[in-house]
């Protein structure tokens, strides 16, 4: 099983965002707990994902995610059955 991270630049304010998501929603959650976030993600059908600042991405990394590139990321999702973020499809 698998955390993803992708290399997405979304402006946020002032900060520039990309996006995590796993194989499963425990995965996933487990993840967010091991770099300080909230349970709280976005929790669209078929769209579950954290939104990642530029420092949590490098953290999540560090924790054993892998990086993938935003194309790969909507691969993944694709696969799984899953939506993209929609910023992925219409930038």
């Amino acid at each position: 099983m698998t955390v993803y991270v992708d290399n997405a630049r979304i402006p946020f304010g002032r900060m520039l965002m990309s996006h995590m998501m796993a194989d499963t929603l425990d995965e996933l959650h487990e993840m967010a707990v091991k770099l300080g976030l909230r349970r709280w993600f976005q929790d669209h059908p078929g769209s579950q994902h954290y939104d990642l600042s530029v420092s949590k991405r490098e953290e999540a990394i560090s924790r054993g995610a892998v990086a993938v590139s935003s194309r790969e990321f909507v691969q993944l999702m694709v696969i799984d059955n899953r939506e993209p973020p929609t910023e992925l499809l219409h930038p």
